[in-house]
């Protein structure tokens, strides 16, 4: 999917999912603890739960077919599931997912048979977790990628090559942070350029584990609205606000219902109502961008099959590609 290159991931055209998880939700499990107190009351009713099906999944393809069509940057929402013994975590998006083990088990799968291929994994929300949890779900998390996690160091320096282990020297700045992190050496990767795995990790515990980088080196702005001019005006602007952050940049290219659009087309749910009659003009905004430094990196979609995306991505990064072998 990616083109190696010298140049930083943070300038690369990368091609994502919105609530990657969602192509399965359990509506027969309780309402997950992200709903308001009113919505867990009345989804006691399970044609209610039926209702919020239709309106929390976004996606249609398992994490290994987003995989094969392209996706790489995956936008992950989890929760204990309150009452359960143990410390098991789910994916949640109104209605509990699949476990959080299951979804890493098939990821690390797909990396396996690929191994020049590159994911982020943007773990952004979390619900009912003390930091017991936190602690059994990062040890998920290095118990399925082990040394293909990729150590955390400074964004512009981040590049597919780097990051494919292509240079064998140990960096400087790897060695420093080694030694600050000796407590958890037993979860370090040989170089922080090594690897295929990512992980963004929005809690302070972060902090406490080399292999999980900061969230605010992936900022996601969010424009919360059921208007698609509205939304594209909004990707615009924060993309033009982007270079103030030195980071990855995600552009959320989605459109949210309210409680009024959920209560005027309940039975029609989110991809028949929001997204169908919008990819359109959506995708074709993303036609009209340039990836750089100033430019698009992550886009993110619902029902990311529905257009071809993915050939939309390769070809914008096809000019990058040009721009650094002329540059060498």
């Amino acid at each position: 999917m990616f083109c190696r290159c010298s140049s930083s991931c943070s300038t690369w055209l990368c091609l994502g999912s919105h609530d990657s998880f969602s192509y399965w939700v359990d509506e027969k499990s309780p309402v997950g603890p992200d709903q308001a107190t009113v919505i867990k009351r009345l989804a006691r009713i399970s044609l209610v739960r039926k209702i919020m099906k239709k309106w929390s999944v976004t996606q249609n393809l398992t994490f290994k077919e987003q995989l094969e069509g392209g996706i790489r940057y995956f936008d992950l929402r989890v929760s204990s599931k309150p009452g359960e013994i143990g410390q098991e975590i789910y994916f949640i998006h109104g209605l509990f997912g699949i476990k959080v083990w299951d979804g890493l088990k098939e990821m690390n799968g797909f990396l396996e048979q690929h191994p020049k291929e590159v994911i982020f994994l943007d773990f952004n929300h979390f619900y009912a977790m003390e930091d017991s949890h936190h602690h059994f779900l990062i040890n998920r998390i290095h118990s399925a990628f082990e040394s293909k996690l990729c150590c955390v160091e400074c964004v512009e320096y981040v590049t597919l090559l780097r990051m494919l282990n292509v240079f064998q020297t140990q960096n400087v700045k790897t060695l420093k942070r080694q030694a600050l992190c000796s407590s958890h050496s037993q979860y370090w990767t040989k170089n922080a350029a090594d690897g295929q795995v990512l992980i963004f990790y929005h809690h302070p515990l972060y902090q406490e584990y080399p292999f999980l980088w900061p969230g605010n080196k992936m900022p996601a702005p969010w424009a919360n609205t059921t208007n698609v001019h509205k939304l594209l005006q909004f990707l615009e602007t924060t993309l033009g606000e982007r270079s103030r952050y030195g980071a990855f940049h995600v552009s959320q290219a989605i459109l949210t219902p309210r409680v009024k659009t959920i209560a005027r087309h309940l039975i029609r749910g989110l991809k028949n109502t929001l997204v169908h009659r919008n990819l359109p003009m959506i995708l074709n905004w993303v036609k009209a961008q340039k990836p750089g430094v100033m430019g698009v990196n992550i886009i993110t979609s619902d029902f990311v099959e529905l257009v071809d995306f993915a050939a939309t991505v390769i070809a914008l990064n096809d000019l990058l590609l040009e721009e650094d072998e002329s540059a060498t």
